[in-house]
């Protein structure tokens, strides 16, 4: 199960991970690099609402993997004020036969974009995103490589999961946001690609001029901004995928070499994972969706122990399709991730139809989302889901 560490401070290390393994789970995974929130803490009973940090690491570091790069890494406070967390934690799980993984947030980090804009996404007007750090620069491959090698030496994890290691989206990745005119799915993927000058030379270097799809772009973005009402082509775009662009060869061109960007860097961050944790990709999108984040999960798969998939926002039947597509396309484990939240779900026999919809579907496992987020009621779905799970073997 997924949890942060002030949850874990506030209920209790060792009743927290006792609460969990009573509910059927067998590992816990805790973040280590984070941005900011707001998030309602319905299990605390020190406080309500919990605004963490933004851009920081929740382990103890070793700063000296950082020298002579340009981003740097902020350790939390909260690490400051319980030095003795990660000891006790891992004593705790040890003992009761737990699994501690590690959730590590990469190219999401407003803190690093707001010092360093230069390294973000750039879109085709120009403007840094800066809640994004482009896969292309090389100043955020180097700080990559450092960060993960850092994460894997600083403590014992079962994994690693990768989130947001990707391009991403325009919509819901800052706060405040306003938006005017409708935005479909088709507007906000043509607002968040990127054309920085590092994504320009690497596709330079690799024989692709990427200012022609720049200009193409940076056009439709601005008949955008000029209609009265939606076109109605986001329903089309999302059914066709990139084929949607076949016509527009130089945006087509661009569109295809886009995920190597992405690939190359996750290569190049497992082979400085040191020990025997595993290395997992984590997609916010179901696998038939990645590519709107500039991922090709196929060739990922292959450099990774696992992938987990979330199959957030999804049906019982829409995961079970969405975890058998992953176990034909992919050489490595499938976890799937799903939130234990209402009304997403409105009862423990959805939840069940669902965690049981992608076992059969040759789910590897499951991680579920949040301890600190969901009541005790919540938590029993999750028993009662892994009941059903072992009952049926």
């Amino acid at each position: 199960m997924w949890t942060y560490p002030w949850d874990l401070a506030d209920c209790g290390i060792a009743e927290s991970l006792e609460d969990m393994k009573a509910h059927g789970l067998n590992g816990i995974s805790l973040i280590t690099s984070y941005h900011a929130g707001r998030f309602l803490q319905v299990r605390s009973n020190k406080r309500k609402v919990y605004f963490p940090e933004d851009g920081v690491l929740y382990i103890p570091s070793d700063i000296r993997k950082y020298e002579g790069l340009l981003i740097q890494p902020k350790i939390s406070k909260f690490m400051r004020e319980n030095p003795g967390f990660w000891d006790e934690v891992l004593k705790t799980a040890g003992a009761l036969g737990m699994t501690v993984s590690g959730w590590t947030v990469c190219l999401h980090n407003t803190r690093i974009g707001m010092a360093h804009p230069e390294v973000c996404v750039h879109n085709a007007f120009g403007d840094s995103v800066y809640y994004n750090q482009c896969p292309s620069n090389p100043h955020v491959r180097q700080y990559m490589k450092a960060l993960l090698s850092d994460i894997s030496s600083s403590l014992p994890f079962h994994s690693l999961e990768l989130e947001s290691m990707n391009y991403m989206g325009h919509t819901h990745e800052f706060h405040h946001e306003k938006d005017g005119i409708g935005l479909t799915a088709l507007d906000d993927f043509l607002l968040s690609l990127c054309f920085c000058d590092s994504c320009v030379e690497r596709a330079r270097s690799e024989g692709l001029d990427i200012l022609p799809a720049k200009a193409l772009v940076r056009e439709k973005l601005s008949q955008m901004c000029r209609r009265e009402k939606p076109d109605g082509l986001g329903g089309e775009f999302m059914s066709r995928g990139l084929e949607f662009f076949r016509d527009e060869p130089a945006l087509y061109d661009y569109l295809t070499w886009r995920p190597s960007s992405v690939t190359s860097l996750v290569e190049e961050v497992a082979a400085v994972v040191s020990g025997p944790t595993k290395l997992y990709f984590l997609s916010l999108l179901t696998a038939d969706q990645t590519w709107l984040f500039g991922v090709d999960l196929k060739k990922i798969s292959s450099l990774c122990d696992g992938t987990v998939i979330c199959c957030y926002d999804n049906s019982a039947e829409q995961s079970g399709k969405n975890v058998a597509v992953s176990k034909d396309s992919f050489d490595c484990d499938v976890l799937v991730g799903m939130r234990a939240f209402y009304p997403e779900y409105g009862s423990d026999a959805e939840f069940t139809a669902k965690t049981q919809a992608a076992k059969q579907n040759g789910a590897d496992g499951f991680i579920f989302y949040n301890y600190g987020l969901i009541p005790p009621s919540q938590l029993l779905w999750v028993k009662r889901a892994m009941d059903n799970i072992l009952d049926s073997k």
